[in-house]
């Protein structure tokens, strides 16, 4: 089995590095893995750094895009793997993660997607957030297009999906700030839903004050709202549930934005 890693990246060499070696790591006999990076015009050391790891590297592509769903879709353009994925230049991959997700699509092969565990760390690695971790977690025993309807509890870089499912689904819309994996989700569980892979971790997702969750939660909440209630109807129970879901978690999220300000 064939599996496509797609990293966008712009100026982001602090954590790139880490990033392509949890790629680099999964190469095995029986794992064909094609890496694409795609990188923004980086003014930064994300050339060379680059360079360092062409060997393992399938194609690398620099020029201006408008975001990262833009840089992402050009990489799932070029993928030619059964199985798609993209990693964010500052996300691991745990060891091995592609080998599990690759015999599990395998032996689920009318599934679109699967996803798995996938704890938040920060700058030096160290787990972080594990309340919100264990919450999504929570959610994971009742997977399905109902529960995912009503909040979004799979991590991105713990997903991946069927290339098939993505011709039809995709690509991702780049008219959103956020919250486009989120409906990328929802539209790839149309044709064949989702598989749960056991722990432990996938992926591991970096939290810091300039990714995107840190920037913009306000604004990716709301988006996964709209895209939900397009998904499942404006009037739906999945909508109403959502709609509290958007206001306690912009409420938690603020309330520890609050106290990391305050606490500096």
């Amino acid at each position: 089995m064939k599996i496509s890693v797609i990293t966008p990246n712009y100026n982001g060499a602090r954590f790139l590095e880490q990033c392509l070696q949890s790629v680099g790591a999964q190469r095995s006999e029986d794992l064909d893995i094609e890496h694409i990076v795609i990188d923004g015009g980086s003014s930064d050391e994300s050339h060379a750094i680059v360079e360092r790891h062409r060997d393992q590297i399938s194609e690398f592509v620099s020029e201006p895009d408008s975001g990262p769903a833009d840089a992402i879709n050009k990489g799932l353009s070029r993928a030619s793997g059964e199985i798609l994925c993209w990693l964010n230049a500052d996300d691991l991959l745990a060891p091995g993660a592609l080998t599990r997700v690759a015999r599990t699509m395998q032996s689920h092969p009318d599934r679109a997607l699967s996803f798995g565990h996938c704890p938040i760390i920060d700058e030096q690695e160290r787990e972080i957030r594990r309340g919100i971790t264990r919450f999504k977690e929570c959610f994971f025993p009742i997977s399905g297009r109902f529960t995912i309807q009503c909040i979004n509890y799979i991590s991105q870089p713990a997903t991946f999906f069927r290339r098939a499912a993505y011709d039809v689904a995709g690509p991702l819309r780049e008219d959103l700030t956020a919250a486009w994996d989120y409906d990328l989700w929802l539209r790839l569980w149309r044709y064949g839903g989702a598989v749960r892979i056991e722990a432990p971790a996938l992926a591991s997702f970096r939290w810091h004050k300039q990714s995107i969750s840190g920037q913009q939660f306000c604004t990716q909440f709301r988006e996964e709202w709209d895209v939900a209630r397009a998904d499942s109807g404006a009037f739906s129970p999945q909508a109403f549930l959502h709609t509290g879901v958007w206001w306690g978690i912009v409420g938690s999220y603020s309330a520890m934005q609050w106290l990391r300000r305050n606490g500096e």
